[in-house]
Formats: C-alpha cells, structure tokens, sequence
C-alpha cells in the first residue's frame, strides 16, 4: 500500500489512481485515515447465529491436545455436522490425530482430516470437499482455514485459541517460530466458519473474562518479520521507509540488517543506498526472497543451475524427510530418485520439484564462470554458504556436537548426527522452540573450508589484530583471516607500524573501558565540573563552548584525543604510565581553563575562612561543611557564574550529616531552632547561638575572644 500511494502520487494520472482495500481481519478506521478518511463499506454476508460454548481458563505451558481431544469426542456426540478444529501447528495436528484415531477407532461414520501445507492435494481435497453420505468429518487445521477457505459441512467449531508466528530477530539474522495467543478479530473470524450454512457452535477453549484479555487484532507481519525482501523491492523503487506512508513504520533495526545483508549480498554498492547494482537487479526480477534469489543467481554464473534450483526449492519448502538427520544430501537424494528406502513427505517432494523447474525456467544465460567439477558433493555446502554467509559454521571441539556460527551465535545438534564428524558446517534451518535453551541445528550440511580461497573468497576479509596475553600483560599482533567472527587463520605482526599499534590500543580502551586509563579523584571532579558548565548552557541554548568530556563521549573519539599518546604503550602496566590529567585538559582551548577555576571551583571559601572542597560528582555539586562555619551566611553559595545552587549537606562537630538543604535562609528560620536544641544536647561546648545569622562563624569550639 505503502508503495501504491507513493506511485499515485508520482503519477499524478487525471482521473487519479483509485484503491479499494479489502480484507476481514483489518482495522478499517486506522486503514481509511491513512487514506484521508475514506468511507468504509462493511458487509456481514450471509452468517447464520453461532452459539460460544466457553472452556475453563487456559493455563500458560499447558499440552493443549487432551483439551483438544476431549472437547472433539464430546461434541461429536452432542452436535450434528462436521468439526474444524483449529490448531497451532502441525505437531499438534498429529498428535490430535493420533489420539482421536486410537479413540474412536476403525470403520465408524468419522473421518479424520488433517489440513495443512505439507499435504499433498488429494489430502487436502479430502479435507475440503463434504463428506460422504452417512459419514462426518473432524478437519484439523492451522489457522490457513481461518480466512481462505470454506470447508463444506462444518457447523461445529473448535478453537484452542493458539497460532503459530514467525518472528525474527535482526540480532541473529534467524526467524523463529513462537506460539501465542489468538486475537479476538481471529477468534471471531475463526467461530464464523461454523456459521457459514446453517446455525451452528463454536467451543472456545478458554474462558469469556480471558477473551475480553485478548489483543483486539494480531500484530502486523512487518513488525516482526524479515525485511531483507522489501529492503530490496524499496531500493529497486529508489526509496527509503522514511519517504513513504505506512500505516506501521518497518522496525529500524530489522531494515537496517536487511540492508547489511543486501551489501554483503552484492546487491547494494554501499550501506543504506536507495540503488541496485546490477546483481541487485536480477535479485529483485526473480520471484524468490532474497538470500534464494543471490543462491539461483551465483549457482548459474558457477555451471551449477540445476543444483542451485533443486536447493532453493529446498529451502523453499518445510523439510521433506522427518527423522532422517540433517544432512541436506539426503533430500537431494530423494528428490532425484537416487536414495532407495527414505520416506519423505509425497506432497513435500512433488512441491519441490515443481518449485525448481520453475526456477530452471527463470535462469536465463550461460554460466559466466564455470567451475570444473560440477559433480563434486561439496557445491552443495557452497551454495548454501552463498545463501547463508552467517550461517557457516565451525566446530568449538572435535567430535562434538556445538558449532559456532559466523554470525557469532552458538547452535548444537539435538541428538546425534552424522554430520557431527565435520568440523565446518553450513546451517538451512535452525531456531530455539519453546522450552528449549540453545539454538539447535535442524537442516545442514558438510562444508569445505577450501572454498573460501576460491569462489568464497569475497566472504573472507583480513584483519590486524591487537589482542592482550592476559596471562603475560603484553601486547601481542597478528593477521588474521576472518568469515564473519571465525577466524579462518592468524600469522605473527612482528613489524607493526606506530600508527597501527595505538589505533588497535584505542580499540582494546573501547572494549575494555576507561577505567584501563589512570583516572584519579581529582580527574574525575575535573570531567564534572567541565560537564556541568555545559550542560547549564545546553539547558538554556543549543550550544555550548564547554567540550563533552563524559565517559560515552570519551570513548566514542579516542581517536582524536587519546591516539595520540599511545606510541609507546606495549604492556598494560604501561597505560597507568599516561599523564591522562595533561591529556584531557589539552582539550579546553584557552581561556576556559582559566573560566573553570572561576566559575566551578574546587574549593568554596566559607564564612568561618575555612577552604571547603566541593563534590561535583553527584548534581548540584555538594558542599559538605560544619554547620558552625556557616554562622552568618544569609544565602545558599552559588557556582557557574551564579546560575548552579549548590546542595548543602550541614554537618555536625562530628561531621555528621544534620541536614540537607539548597534554601539556606528558610533552613536558618525555620529548621535551625530544631537542629540547635538537639546538637546542643550532644555537643554542650560548642557555640550554639540563637541567631546565626548575627553569629560569628567558625571552625573551633567556640569563636575567637
């Protein structure tokens, strides 16, 4: 939508583009603002009354299955008609199946129907079509039969209330698949479909006050799913997500890492570019997201067409053999017809044939840079590096069965695999499910590390690398080749340059922190004084000739100011070596320096001749200072040229807190009287006048004679 009000508004046609939205779940009052309020046409259609039978609360981490079963078993023998039975997934598909089988029994008037993707079309049509004379049906279905089809004979309805989401995460790179609850528009959606032919019941397996809980409509798909597709379809447009109208803004953070992966990709020149480069051109012609399309394109330009085709189909598709191990050459195996005896879903394999003779008829053109031997295994682990650049993978320990991702994530096989004896991997399809702590491998296969030197070669980069021995406290340098965060090799840098040693002891005070430096109280009372002068003019005008020395700041431009100074810095012991006091205060042109001793001074002198040092660490500074020696001081001190009240923390002869107060004057009329019957009590020497602001201040016992 976004893209057609954007293309109207270019086109600018006379009559204007004119769109109608349709759909059953929406929110038509948000959609028809967004369209300068537009009228909204509603249309029941022709629903007969559904009856809501209400279930007990659900409790979070129940199986629901046995709810599902015993619900089914009773309104079969309450109710007339077929059953659709709503369910998250396939497992719980099977499971229900399952158990209404061994419950009900061979040869009586039921039929059990599963409906979901992974069938083949015979199946599907069973579930479908109405059911034979004398018999009834019970269809099992994911939320695929909430909105896009009708299912003849139904009049009973059975919702666990549960859909199955993918969500992706930009931090992984990965899309998982979570269970939640239902919104009430697909609740009520879902209870319509018992309404379609005659009156019929819906049993919800929850309770009314839980569905008044409910979100009113399901969160929108672009919130959380992989933007890495419409990243490329909006650059091919030539546009940013800022320059449209959404009606929910893409999340930045996912369509940031869409756009890194479209660079790493080939299909942008540059970070965050609004044009394709030729490869990101042919990605965006092939219908096929983008990962697939770059997999297609490169297969063919390597003489490797039919392999690649016969892969994305693959990766299309959910996976064709259950039981079976990981391997990818497996499927590969099944879906030429070479491997005997493996059972693979029928349905699945004929979809993934289809799905690449599609493919083989997209790719158009010779290969550019064929490679030799064509038939080798290991262009399987190629293509799908070239496809999943973040997903290859190293073993931590020989044998074992964890890998570390190039990505930087960690994932384990479940149980044990035949591929567990390679010690580079290439992950299809992995994700954490509910319960499960660790990411687990589901799809993969073996990958030749060689690779990289060759056709991989432009996912390798080199890296100088300045790591500390912590064991020795020295400095030590090394070239590494690196895929992502795997370090594919490492050499000795004995000759690195000056330059090149104090940019990479930059990066080691980035990563380890400030604290590496010598900071002493004295620094640090200086950072804030020279933070609070700037924050007093930033609170009055856009800018000020105070510089930011905070610690975020610091570290964001250790380059400019600290670079410098690290020439000769090889162990860690030498950092407490750097005059740091000298280094920051080259940071305050002249005459600053001397304006922060005027305006934020170190020390306040008080009415007793006392110099009391002021804490600028906390905000307003603080003046801790005896009670006594402020005998006479009708107003709170001042800093920053007047404009920063200090807090005053007013102490006892023991130098004890008593009060704490920025409005001196009130604390002597109203407050003082208090105070002094009580430290006249403890402390019967000193001089506790009646009137402090005539009294004489002072730092002793009692005042001078």
């Amino acid at each position: 939508m976004a893209l057609s009000l954007n293309g109207r508004e270019l086109l600018r046609d006379d009559p204007p583009l004119k769109i109608l939205l349709m759909s059953a779940t929406l929110e038509g009052e948000r959609l028809a603002a967004m369209l300068d309020n537009a009228p909204v046409v509603r249309s029941e259609g022709r629903m007969f009354p559904v009856a809501m039978r209400w279930g007990r609360p659900f409790q979070p981490g129940e199986f629901i299955e046995p709810r599902v079963v015993n619900t089914v078993l009773e309104a079969l023998n309450d109710e007339t008609g077929s059953l659709l039975v709503f369910l998250p997934g396939q497992a719980e598909i099977r499971r229900v199946h399952q158990q209404l089988g061994e419950a009900l029994g061979e040869g009586g008037n039921v039929l059990l129907c599963p409906l979901h993707g992974e069938l083949d079309l015979n199946a599907q049509r069973a579930a479908i079509d109405p059911a034979p004379a004398g018999k009834r049906k019970v269809v099992m279905a994911t939320n695929i039969a909430e909105t896009s089809l009708t299912i003849d004979g139904v009049r009973v309805v059975i919702d666990a209330g549960l859909a199955r989401v993918p969500r992706f995460d930009p931090g992984s790179g990965m899309t998982r698949l979570d269970t939640q609850r239902i919104s009430r528009a697909s609740a009520t959606q879902r209870a319509g479909r018992a309404g379609r032919l005659e009156p019929g019941v819906c049993y919800r397996l929850w309770s009314e006050a839980q569905h008044e809980q409910l979100a009113a409509y399901g969160a929108a798909e672009i919130l959380q799913a992989d933007l890495a597709g419409l990243a490329l379809q909006l650059s091919r447009w030539g546009v940013t997500p800022a320059q449209l109208s959404w009606l929910d803004l893409p999340p930045a953070a996912a369509y940031s890492q869409a756009l890194d992966l479209l660079l790493r990709l080939g299909a942008l020149a540059e970070p965050a570019a609004v044009s394709l480069t030729e490869h990101g051109q042919a990605m965006a012609q092939l219908p096929a997201r983008p990962r697939i399309a770059h997999l297609l394109l490169r297969g063919q330009s390597l003489g490797l067409a039919d392999l690649a085709c016969d892969v994305a189909a693959l990766l299309g598709e959910r996976d064709i053999v259950r039981g079976a191990g990981a391997d990818l050459h497996s499927r590969l195996g099944l879906l030429s017809g070479e491997q005997r005896g493996a059972r693979g879903s029928q349905g699945g394999v004929q979809r993934v044939r289809q799905l690449a003779r599609q493919y083989r008829g997209y790719l158009k053109g010779a290969a550019r840079e064929p490679v030799a031997d064509a038939d080798h295994p290991r262009w399987l682990g190629a293509l799908l590096a070239l496809a999943y650049p973040d997903r290859v993978a190293q073993q931590r320990r020989a044998g074992g069965g964890e890998y570390r991702l190039a990505n930087g994530r960690a994932a384990q096989f479940g149980e044990p695999d035949a591929l567990m004896k390679h010690e580079w991997i290439v992950i299809a399809d992995l994700g954490r499910r509910q319960g499960q702590r660790e990411e687990r491998i589901y799809l993969a296969t073996d990958f030749d590390a060689q690779l990289f030197d060759g056709v991989l070669a432009e996912q390798v980069r080199q890296v100088d690398q300045l790591e500390w021995d912590e064991r020795e406290g020295v400095l030590r340098a090394e070239r590494q080749r690196k895929v992502g965060e795997l370090v594919l090799s490492r050499e000795p840098l004995p000759g690195l340059d000056v330059a090149a040693r104090a940019k990479a002891l930059a990066g080691l005070v980035r990563l380890k922190g400030l604290e590496l430096l010598p900071w002493t109280p004295e620094l640090r009372q200086w950072q804030a004084r020279v933070n609070l002068l700037r924050q007093l003019d930033l609170a009055n005008s856009a800018s000020s000739e105070w510089p930011d020395v905070s610690d975020a700041t610091l570290l964001a431009t250790l380059e400019d100011w600290l670079e410098p100074y690290l020439g000769k810095v090889t162990r860690l012991s030498h950092f407490g070596n750097l005059d740091l006091s000298s280094i920051l205060r080259n940071a305050l042109p002249w005459p600053l320096p001397q304006r922060l001793d005027e305006w934020a001074p170190q020390h306040l002198t008080v009415p007793s001749g006392s110099n009391v040092r002021l804490d600028y660490s906390e905000h307003p500074p603080i003046l801790a200072v005896r009670l006594q020696e402020l005998f006479g001081l009708a107003e709170t001190p001042r800093v920053a040229n007047g404009r920063q009240q200090v807090l005053l923390h007013l102490l006892s002869p023991a130098r004890r807190p008593v009060q704490v107060t920025q409005d001196l004057a009130n604390f002597w009329r109203t407050t003082y009287a208090e105070v002094k019957k009580d430290l006249k009590g403890r402390y019967p020497k000193h001089y506790w006048p009646d009137d402090p602001l005539i009294a004489e201040a002072t730092a002793r016992i009692k005042p001078r004679k």
